[in-house]
């Protein structure tokens, strides 16, 4: 797709219908914001290239950096893609344990030893856990997070069954560390965000390694563990627009400006429709005829792009238990603003 200008330094926007959007469909967004999600902080639409809509509720503005938890793992998966492709990483099926030679599994644990960066991605690793009850704080108190997810890696369960795991992608981070050389914070900054213009993540110099610390409104720039590394599950800041331009760059098949900052290959095999509905640390969803892939943030945090309509919708919020599911504001309010 050929784009006449790229957001690099800053957002274009443009009236809805010069985008081919729909305005009065658009103006329903508001009061459904204020009235069903009221944890929305902010909220940008970026179709055909350029801003088509932005709000900001609560007193927050286009400058100020949300804790985006979840959507933390889709940064995660873009820097695997972009370290393979810079021959930091061999490929995606890479054995985690060549990593970690210091750690030596027992005798008996062969499930360990086969266990790849891919199937970390795919949430296909297995644990002793069950599904979705993942007792994350149990990791946080552990003075090694890696030590500790090496050791639960692999127990129980079979390879290739779907199970979300944090600690999985929080792996990850220290498989770019143990490659780059570099925090994922560091290695993202220079290959990523600093390519297409989102803004520099600081380091956030980690007090202490409470809740606050980890995922309260205490969290600034990229929170790490206790040995440094940028925690691979959550706790980047960003702001909507930045949140939008990493969609946008997927939405371009990982190409800025005529430079590919991450492989298009890896953008379509991170994205590829499959039975677990997940792709490399993206969630991906087909209804009514429309193909989307999200990352997705606890509280409703989105970055939700929608390739055939040219379209991303990146949302900021509040951190609350249950949110209203996004995809329904966005199929509700958003897509049948589109004019095709």
């Amino acid at each position: 797709m050929q784009r006449n200008y790229w957001p690099t330094a800053e957002w274009q926007a443009a009236e809805p219908a010069a985008l081919r959007m729909d305005p009065d469909k658009l103006s329903e967004l508001e009061p459904k914001i204020k009235s069903e999600y009221g944890n929305i902080n902010g909220i940008v639409v970026v179709r055909n290239g350029s801003m088509a809509y932005e709000s900001y509720y609560h007193g927050y503005g286009p400058d100020e950096p949300h804790h985006v938890a979840s959507v933390t793992k889709s940064i995660l998966s873009a820097l695997i893609g972009i370290a393979i492709d810079a021959g930091y990483i061999n490929y995606a099926d890479q054995k985690v344990l060549d990593f970690f030679p210091e750690y030596v599994p027992d005798a008996a644990d062969r499930q360990k030893r086969e266990i790849t960066i891919r199937h970390l991605l795919t949430m296909t690793a297995p644990y002793p856990f069950e599904d979705w009850h993942e007792p994350l704080d149990k990791m946080c108190m552990q003075p090694d997070w890696i030590k500790y997810t090496l050791e639960m890696l692999g127990q129980k369960g079979n390879i290739g069954t779907f199970k979300y795991s944090t600690a999985g992608a929080h792996l990850l981070s220290a498989i770019i560390t143990r490659s780059t050389g570099k925090s994922a914070r560091e290695f993202a900054n220079e290959r990523l965000f600093k390519p297409i213009g989102m803004k520099e993540i600081p380091d956030y110099k980690m007090k202490s390694f409470g809740f606050d610390d980890l995922f309260g409104k205490n969290v600034k720039g990229w929170v790490k563990d206790p040995s440094g590394h940028s925690t691979g599950g959550w706790g980047l800041t960003l702001t909507p627009r930045d949140m939008a331009r990493f969609g946008f760059l997927y939405l371009n098949r990982g190409n800025w400006d005529n430079r590919q900052v991450i492989p298009k290959t890896w953008i379509d095999e991170s994205t590829t429709m499959n039975p677990n509905q997940y792709g490399y640390l993206w969630w991906l969803r087909e209804e009514d005829g429309v193909f989307a892939y999200m990352a997705l943030g606890d509280g409703g945090n989105v970055i939700c792009c929608i390739p055939e309509k040219d379209l991303v919708v990146a949302i900021a919020s509040q951190f609350i238990i249950h949110p209203r599911d996004r995809w329904t504001l966005i199929k509700e309010c958003i897509l049948p603003a589109v004019i095709d």
